[in-house]
Parts: C-alpha cells; structure tokens; sequence
C-alpha cells in the first residue's frame, strides 16, 4: 500500500453528500478500531436533499427505520430515534402511530445527521474531475478537482445523485419548471388564479397537482400524461422485499436476462406510480368538481405533448393518443414532473474510466461491494452510489430504502481492502 505519511492525503473522498455518501460518513464515523480518514465535497452551499419537493403534507414513501443508520447498527446515535429523542418528539410521534414521517421532518433528520459531521465535508465545493496519480506505472491515488483546489485520495466514492430527466426541447424559464425546483418557484408567485399544466404520472406529478388545487382554490390544473390514469405504487409487504438487503444479492450474481426481468417486473414499487390514498384524494376531487359542474382539475389521459412555445403565456400542442387528435392548450406555468435519470460517472472521471471494465451493454462492471471493476494496474478503490448502479444492484440501488446497508457494505469493503487502516 502507498505510503500513509502524508497528512494531505485521504482514504475516502467523498464526492457528493446527500443521503448515500452521509450514511457512508455516519458508517465510518462509528467504525470502531479503525483511523479512518475521509473527506467529503457537495455542490450545493448547505446540506439539502430534494429541497423543492418539501411539500407540506408530502409523506416519506418508506419506514422511518429504513434512516440512514438503524438498518446498520439499531443502537446508532444517527437514527431516526435518536433524533426524535434529541427534538423532544419521540413520545409524540410514538402517539402519532405512523411508520412513514413527513417529507419536511425526514429533511431536518437528515439535516441534523449532516451537521453532526460537518467537520469531514466541504460545502460549495463543485468537484470538477477525478484524475489518476500514477507511480512507477501504476495508479496509486486519485486526485478530486474542486473549483477551490486538489484533495488526494486513495479512494473515491461517487455518489452526486440524480439528475432531472426533461424532453430535450424543452427550455426551464420562469415559466416553465422541473418538479425539483416546484417550491422555490412556488414562493415566488402571487395568489391569482393561475393556469397550471403538471407533466407527468408519478408521485411529484400527483402531489403537485393536489398542492396547487389546494394553493390556488381560482386556478385550474391540467394534468398531462400517456397513461388512462394515475397507476398505484406496489407497496405490499412481498413486493417490499424487493428491497431486502438478500434481495440485492440475489440480483447482483444473476444472470443478465434475469436481472431485466426482476427490474420490469417491480418497476410498479417506484417508478411512474402513485401512492393509493392520494390516487383516491386526486380522484374524489375530480368527481365532485363534475358534480358541482366547476371543473379545476382536468385529466388529461392518453395525451402526450408534441410542442412547447413560450411567450406571455406556455402554449402546448397536444396529442390524444388513441385518435391522434392534435389541440392546443394555454397555461400560464408548465412543470414537467417527469423523473430523474442517474448521473453518470463518466462525467467525473475522465481518462479514468478508460481503466474501468464494461459489461456486453457497455456499462461499467460493479462488484457486489460498490466498487467499479478496474484493470490491475490501478490500486484505488473507485466506489458508486445510486442509480448508476442499478443494472448489477437492483431498483433499490438508488433509493433509500438500503442506504444504510449499502453504507455499511462499502466501509466494511474498504477496510478488508486494506485501504483504511489504523495510523502506525
């Protein structure tokens, strides 16, 4: 192993700190008989984690014990529990009798955790690249580029999250918006009765169409989507299993066709889906306003949008798919909640991915620990966190619902490596 005398050199660099890389902070910060050296690096100027989708009312979509710690290690100082103890809430919340907290609360849980270690992380520190450092013709360390300077590692753990999916003709403005900047737009509008056009059939697209109708009581809500309706999120206690921690390793060592059956097959636990209580909410709203004869909120089904023009008013040109009927619809504000796609590393790592193994589908190899597969002449460890790995992990590679496993596995990775060590 190189050299470990230079204080200037890490083993763990960080390189994003949203929930995946802070419950990796978390698992070795409580790594016992180890001297772990880490430093993290985050874009944003203060912890955050989806912050324009902080709706009120807006539920988490797991159990509070799926935190980034308790899955670990129950007797963590980082979990939800702890947290509710150390707010004055726990007895509260205990009589709350609810498994799924607010999206609000879980954001301050997380923003807690994150100040606990705010000595191992560099906020508004953009990392630009990742480049190898060789010595005598292999590659022994990796430097991470920021826009301030260079931290030397000896390990990276890639781990910058989603990035919004939006139609490629499509220009964000003032008027038209991505679901993960709803809020902060939001705050900015005046009362009026607006007209709003909501892209979309999952979760956000929902809950921002039931938070408008009830934000603006004089404005309408056209709802856009290609499905007949909004269809309903699996979350069964069997096909929760999905997520098991055995689930992953199921997934990762089977065959290739295999793994894209098991992804199509429980694709209705996350994506494109809806939580069943607010299908019923959206759906009760519809029928009543066709009772009263006052409709606000329309559903548009079966209809994609063929074209966008911006003006002083959004006009879109739509299409009613079963027909192929085309008519045009004025909104005064368009948001596209249409997803995420992961992020891909390759943006990061430059010359560096050349040394990364691909599969026959050209996507990077990733061993069950997390980290890429590598040609032998690199001795660091390159890790991944999130939907980039979803191909070898499984749909819960880039939720929350294994985060603190997942955490635990590449801490545990890096030390049998022999990466992280106990100082001389």
């Amino acid at each position: 192993m190189p050299s470990r005398e230079d204080p200037d050199v890490v083993d763990v660099a960080g390189i994003g700190f949203g929930p995946a890389n802070l419950a990796l902070a978390i698992a070795l910060h409580e790594t016992d008989g180890h001297d772990l050296t880490a430093a993290f690096f985050e874009r944003q100027p203060e912890f955050g984690w989806h912050r324009g989708m902080l709706i009120d009312d807006a539920t988490m979509q797991i159990s509070f014990l799926k935190d980034l710690a308790t899955m670990r290690d129950p007797r963590s100082e980082f979990s939800f529990l702890c947290y509710l103890h150390d707010k004055g809430r726990l007895v509260d919340f205990i009589n709350h009798q609810i498994l799924m907290p607010s999206r609000i609360e879980f954001h301050d849980y997380l923003g807690w955790a994150a100040a606990k270690l705010d000595h191992v992380v560099s906020y508004g520190a953009d990392v630009l690249a990742v480049h190898p450092v060789e010595e005598h013709g292999r590659i022994t360390h990796l430097d991470v580029e920021t826009a301030t300077g260079t931290r030397r590692a000896r390990n990276v753990v890639v781990a910058t999250g989603l990035i919004p999916d939006i139609p490629q003709d499509v220009q964000l403005s003032d008027r038209v918006w991505h679901s993960s900047h709803f809020v902060r737009h939001l705050q900015d509008l005046p009362d009026g009765p607006h007209r709003f056009t909501v892209v979309g059939a999952g979760q956000s697209a929902a809950e921002i169409t039931n938070h408008l109708l009830d934000r603006f009581p004089h404005g309408e809500v056209n709802a856009v989507f290609a499905r007949r309706g909004y269809s309903v999120a699996d979350d069964s206690p069997f096909a929760n299993r999905i997520f098991d921690p055995e689930s992953v390793d199921h997934f990762h060592t089977a065959p290739p066709d295999v793994k894209k059956s098991l992804l199509n097959y429980h694709a209705s636990t996350n994506y494109s889906v809806v939580d069943l209580d607010l299908t019923k909410e959206l759906y009760r709203r519809h029928y009543q306003e066709l009772v009263r004869g006052t409709e606000r909120l329309r559903l548009l089904h079966t209809t994609r949008i063929r074209d966008i023009r911006q003006s002083d008013a959004v006009r879109l040109q739509l299409e009613f798919l079963p027909t192929g009927e085309h008519r045009e619809l004025v909104s005064d504000f368009v948001i596209y909640a249409t997803g995420y796609r992961p992020n891909d590393p390759r943006n990061l790592l430059g010359d560096l991915a050349g040394y990364v193994k691909e599969d026959d589908c050209g996507k990077f190899q990733v061993d069950r620990n997390y980290r890429l597969v590598t040609t032998e002449d690199v001795r660091c460890g390159i890790y991944v966190q999130g939907g980039a790995t979803e191909h070898t992990h499984g749909i819960s590679s880039g939720l929350l619902s294994t985060t603190a496993v997942r955490a635990a596995e590449i801490a545990r990775a890096l030390i049998a490596d022999g990466v992280c060590r106990v100082r001389a």
